[in-house]
């Protein structure tokens, strides 16, 4: 009987599936990790793609901005931000720096998150401010965005001298990846313009998926947005299922960007027999740390399981649903079927504040059963989501079986937002 682990909060949780159940274990296959992880950072920053070197760039500048991730992104940052910021001071030691967090939609981050993400001296000795979309007061008009929305970013990016950001790159379940353009959109942007760039028809595209960038709407807009806040360079890594540095990207926002998309695209595409039950989650620690997070887990299992099957998504889910809107959209829904619906209705700019999490939510529980595995989550407000639940693998299994079968076929995808996944009869 295979038994599998799955990334679970800091640990992981295993999966035993029968024999002859079993259709197979798919993960991304990226090279090792660097050996030494700050010298691969520092290759990237000394042969930049695209652009002049960041101490180059910094020669005369008064003052720069650093995007930085929020809390919900596994960016190695404490390795990263370092290299940044010396590259920055080494021509313009008087440059005066702030370091933008880019929460997004997200909650605030915490001083306690900022530590454990950047360290206590890079906390204590810089200048840093943390986005929220919500305050107009940080906010400023950018222009109109390719989709019509109204661009309205962080004034302190739009008005320094030198903006700069870092980032991961992993497979994205609209956005095609993440990485580069989404440091400013939605990283640093109003909840006006995240309303407009995530409305119904664009979720609903055929490009809006995982790793499509051609065609792809949502994408098209970011680029935008990147472009008039003037991100003049991106440091963007690759990392692997320990959150260890594989791969470093250094220079041009959409140059250096689409280096590592294509890199990580070779690495991550995976081709599965359609089955009837798919295990997955979503990396363990942070991604997994609520509802709204896993949903982008939940897409790999779509993309492979078959019509009326099983999701058995493993996720600790532990800060809760993840989005007040996006639990209250979905507790109050008489079914799946009809909130898809009542979203397919809603004008780009009409768009409600987390539409977008529950749109793709309800587009799979209208497909599929989702059974949820947390033992760090309450399960009635799970159940009132329209998701069912379990506290081990086992449990789950023994659930979706009863759904599907004795006979069910069992796919493992251990980390869902790694990879590619497409069934084999649609390559």
């Amino acid at each position: 009987m295979p038994s599998l682990n799955v990334p679970y909060g800091h640990s992981f949780l295993t999966a035993d599936i029968p024999e002859n159940n079993f259709a197979g274990c798919y993960f991304s296959e990226l090279p090792a990790a660097a050996a030494d992880e700050s010298a691969e950072v520092c290759r990237a920053l000394d042969n930049p793609i695209g652009s002049l070197p960041l101490e180059e760039l910094a020669k005369g500048r008064k003052n720069a901005v650093i995007i930085t991730s929020d809390h919900t992104r596994p960016v190695p940052s404490k390795i990263i931000m370092p290299q940044i910021l010396e590259r920055l001071r080494r021509n313009a030691p008087d440059i005066d720096i702030t370091i933008l967090v880019a929460t997004g939609f997200h909650r605030g981050t915490t001083k306690a998150e900022l530590i454990a993400k950047l360290g206590e001296k890079i906390v204590r000795e810089e200048k840093i401010v943390v986005h929220d979309s919500g305050d107009a007061s940080m906010l400023c008009d950018a222009g109109v965005l390719p989709s019509g929305g109204r661009l309205m970013l962080n004034k302190l990016a739009l008005e320094t001298e030198l903006l700069v950001a870092e980032g991961f790159i992993e497979p994205h379940f609209f956005a095609g990846f993440s990485g580069g353009r989404k440091s400013v959109l939605p990283g640093i942007a109003s909840r006006t313009t995240v309303l407009a760039n995530h409305c119904a028809e664009f979720i609903a595209s055929s490009c809006a998926r995982t790793g499509i960038l051609e065609g792809n709407p949502i994408h098209r807009d970011m680029l935008f947005a990147a472009e008039k806040a003037k991100l003049a360079f991106i440091v963007n890594v690759v990392i692997n299922g320990e959150k260890k540095i594989v791969r470093a990207f250094a220079g041009d926002r959409e140059k250096a960007h689409l280096q590592g998309c294509g890199f990580l695209s070779d690495c991550c595409r995976i081709t599965v027999p359609e089955v009837d039950i798919v295990i997955t989650g979503n990396g363990g620690y942070p991604l997994d740390q609520n509802v709204y997070q896993s949903v982008k887990g939940m897409t790999s299992g779509e993309a492979v399981c078959r019509e009326n099957g099983v999701i058995i998504m493993v996720a600790s889910c532990a800060d809760g649903h993840g989005g007040e809107a996006f639990c209250k959209a979905l507790s109050r829904a008489s079914s799946p079927a009809g909130l898809l619906a009542e979203v397919a209705g809603i004008p780009r700019d009409k768009t409600l504040p987390d539409q977008w999490e529950y749109q793709i939510l309800c587009r799979i529980l209208d497909k599929f059963t989702v059974i949820m595995v947390t033992q760090d989550c309450d399960h009635r407000m799970l159940q009132n989501m329209h998701l069912q639940t379990a506290a081990t693998i086992s449990e789950a299994l023994e659930k979706a079986f009863a759904i599907a079968g004795k006979e069910a076929k069992v796919a493992v995808i251990p980390d869902g937002v790694s990879v590619i996944a497409a069934k084999q009869n649609q390559i």
